[in-house]
């Protein structure tokens, strides 16, 4: 397991949001939920544009294991998805904190933030 990003933010559901300045963030699965999956085969992504409300399916992991819904760590409307990801689901297995990144959102609701877990409570959680 590797160590988890101190500035990112984390989900019972296992995704990670990493916020930006600007009211901006990126969102991904964390190691634990890419390595509990196996190798991921196919990266369902929203359109962009589309919003969504905190615990929203947003899409879906498939791997060789199996399919995991996943869900929006926070309000927000979608600004990118990760072509690399789209064109290569293997590089959430590779590099899930970072290269593996899935979307990049706008907050529609800051203070949702409060509701996210810490690296030192998700790895308890795991």
């Amino acid at each position: 397991m590797s160590e988890l990003p101190a500035d990112y933010l984390y989900t019972k559901d296992h995704e990670w949001i990493q916020l930006h300045d600007g009211g901006t963030a990126t969102i991904g699965i964390t190691d634990y939920a890419q390595q509990s999956l196996g190798d991921i085969t196919f990266v369902e992504f929203p359109e962009v544009g589309a919003t969504f409300e905190m615990g929203e399916t947003f899409g879906v992991v498939e791997s060789v294991k199996a399919a995991s819904d996943l869900y929006m760590p926070v309000s927000c409307e979608i600004v990118e998805v990760n072509e690399a990801v789209d064109a290569a689901p293997e590089l959430v297995n590779q590099d899930a904190f970072t290269q593996g990144w899935l979307l990049k959102i706008r907050l529609t609701d800051d203070s949702q933030i409060a509701d996210l877990m810490k690296p030192a409570a998700y790895a308890e959680l795991i």
